[in-house]
């Protein structure tokens, strides 16, 4: 059933978690992303269409994920090789372990989503689940 919920609310597959649907990524989701297609080396294009990233944003991850020490960057055979650190690999799968915490609930099949300030929760039921007790 988690699997069910976490396909529907992510595009969620074999290789994990690979973006929310028809939401925009945000940076520590691409930062993942990127560590995970990096897990055994990369060219930068490869790494660019992979992540669906322009070359600008690329620059700025590799350059922010090369100082933090996510990423390394080697030469081979006069191309510039990207892979990921063990400290890269270490965030990664602390990353997964949250989502997933995240995603886990009761009932997979609802959300509980706090409106306003106030303490009042409403639960939001796919629309599929409502044609079933219908």
């Amino acid at each position: 059933m988690l699997y069910w919920y976490m396909e529907r609310l992510f595009n969620y597959d074999a290789h994990g978690i690979s973006g929310p649907v028809g939401k925009r990524r945000d940076k520590l989701f691409i930062i993942s992303e990127i560590l995970e297609i990096t897990r055994e080396g990369s060219l930068k294009t490869q790494v660019m269409y992979r992540a669906n990233l322009s070359f600008t944003q690329l620059n700025d991850y590799l350059n922010f994920m090369l100082k933090t020490n996510f990423l390394k960057k080697t030469s081979v055979a006069g191309k510039d090789v990207y892979g990921a650190t063990d400290k890269g690999l270490d965030f990664l799968d602390r990353y997964r372990e949250t989502t997933e915490l995240l995603m886990e609930e009761k009932d997979p099949a609802s959300i509980h989503v706090r409106i306003g300030n106030d303490d009042k929760h409403k639960t939001i039921v796919p629309a599929s689940k409502k044609t079933q007790t219908s």
